[in-house]
């Protein structure tokens, strides 16, 4: 198997209507509802690139999903000899214009083309810096040019997670959170170069729009006090920046997961995720009656794992530190929710309950 990134540029994959505005054909195919196959829009430009970078020959399969406001799709291949099937993540850069949310226009389109342009850095750069307690698709390749990616990666379902779960259940969030506290302990302390100077896909550096369009007075003023003050937390590390419980898979009774979409990665609190991960999954009423439960099992994983890659870090030093920062991300978040979709399902009573009391204590000069 070759393992490379082709950055010759090549025929646009749309070639076949070069007669026409190849960009305007694209956006168009891409917003409407997905056809079995990615063949049916590209002819045989995605299998082209396949066979030539790994020198196989591939069969294209159905499209697993697209691509968050028409950015491509994600495909499975099949192969005539090992592995067998591969994930072709196909990524449109040109510009987009069907924000599901209403969020179009020139600073959405470069947050978004520059996370898939973190993403790529971090397979050719990062995914092959982690231990099997990190698991995530191995990196088979790319081909690009300035307006299109083709990412090949590993098929998780052939390597055993083939399972995926929308509400948690507690095997299933414990093998979340091992990944996360073994993700932070590999990378605690390290510069996030080449990624986003700070992860997470809510940065409020990245978000001024939404921050202004907030109703909610005192959170708003808030807002920079919680950005800074987790910037400013100690013990940095990489975060996975959309470790929502979507982005895992789960192997065999759901006690072991892979993360996929690498999209945000970036510098960072270790809290971030937890917090954002449990908001994806768990109830709120749990989020309340088992934040302490949750927070102990993250503490106890991140003991193990520092021990592993920071023997000169002791756990309880983090813990003291972070523990106390899991309601402020919590309340980082909810300030993106507010501003972005005033009536997300993921506002529930719980983060009403945490940015209140954080934003209370800021404005009062507190902790």
């Amino acid at each position: 198997m070759i393992f490379r990134c082709e950055r010759a540029p090549y025929q646009r994959l749309s070639y076949k209507f070069n007669t026409i505005s190849n960009g305007v054909i694209l956006v168009l195919l891409l917003l409407c509802v997905i056809s079995p196959s990615l063949r049916d829009m590209y002819g045989d430009g995605l299998k082209k690139i396949v066979d030539r970078l790994l020198r196989v020959n591939s069969v294209p399969g159905d499209v697993i999903q697209s691509l968050w406001s028409g950015y491509g799709a994600i495909q499975r291949f099949s192969l005539d000899r090992p592995p067998f099937s591969i994930i072709v993540k196909y990524i449109n850069l040109r510009r987009s214009c069907d924000h599901p949310r209403g969020w179009s226009g020139h600073r959405s389109h470069q947050r978004k083309r520059r996370s898939y342009e973190v993403e790529l850095y971090w397979y050719e750069n990062y995914s092959n810096k982690l231990a099997s307690s990190c698991r995530l698709p191995v990196y088979y390749g790319c081909s690009r040019n300035s307006d299109e990616i083709v990412l090949i990666m590993e098929d998780l379902d052939l390597a055993g997670y083939k399972h995926r779960v929308d509400v948690a259940t507690p095997a299933a969030l414990n093998a979340c959170i091992r990944w996360l506290a073994a993700f932070h302990a590999r990378f605690m302390g390290s510069k996030a170069a080449g990624l986003w100077p700070v992860g997470t896909y809510w940065h409020l550096d990245t978000r001024p729009d939404e921050l202004a369009v907030l109703t909610d007075n005192d959170l708003k003023e808030a807002a920079p006090m919680i950005d800074r003050r987790l910037y400013e937390c100690p013990f940095q590390t990489l975060v996975h920046g959309d470790a929502k419980i979507a982005n895992f898979c789960f192997g065999e009774g759901l006690e072991s997961a892979a993360a996929v979409d690498f999209q945000y990665v970036g510098g960072g609190c270790g809290m971030k995720d937890l917090s954002y991960l449990v908001g994806s999954c768990v109830s709120e009423q749990d989020c309340l009656d088992k934040e302490q439960e949750i927070l102990d099992t993250y503490f106890d994983f991140l003991d193990i794992a520092l021990k592993e890659n920071h023997s000169d870090i002791d756990v309880r030093d983090v813990e003291k530190v972070w523990r106390s920062f899991y309601r402020l991300a919590w309340a980082d978040f909810y300030r993106f929710l507010k501003g972005w979709s005033p009536h997300h399902r993921k506002i529930n009573s719980y983060g009403q309950y945490v940015t209140a009391q954080v934003v209370g204590n800021l404005l009062k000069g507190g902790q």
